[in-house]
């Protein structure tokens, strides 16, 4: 795991998904979140849904961000979040998923019903940089700099 302060807790857990072995997407996004003021957790990749749960349990995050670009992205979101929503603990967590989440690399419009409609607040597209710094931006629990 990559903090990125040692002692506070982190606003945003951030994680590849279980079968995604890319690293710069997380560095990125890690980089990006920091920017705006977030503490980060960088569970890194091949992350299996049980380590994300737990994690999400003992450091209660403000923000879950689940990256992927291998196109394995939405078998493995819907896997995740359907463990993630099955703890009521759980249940105020914002959650979003985004990149590259089908092989083809087409949005499709029945994918993104299905993974809001299984609990994910937001998914987001290949080049939805913007936006996702928006939602970030919004999102309480920042780090004071």
């Amino acid at each position: 795991m990559n903090s990125s302060y040692a002692d506070a807790a982190p606003s945003v857990l951030l994680t590849g998904t279980s079968s995604d072995a890319h690293t710069w997407n997380l560095v990125h996004l890690q980089l990006v979140l920091e920017e705006i003021g977030h503490t980060v957790e960088n569970l890194g990749p091949c992350v299996p849904e049980d380590l994300v749960v737990r994690s999400c349990l003992d450091l209660r995050p403000a923000l879950v961000v689940v990256s992927s670009v291998n196109g394995h992205g939405f078998t493995d979101g819907l896997r995740l979040i359907r463990a993630l929503r099955a703890r009521p603990e759980l249940a105020g967590t914002t959650v979003v998923i985004g990149g590259k989440l089908v092989t083809d690399g087409l949005r499709n419009v029945g994918m993104v019903r299905r993974l809001t409609a299984a609990g994910y607040d937001r998914v987001f597209d290949d080049g939805e940089l913007a936006a996702f710094r928006a939602l970030a931006a919004r999102t309480p629990y920042r780090a004071v700099s």
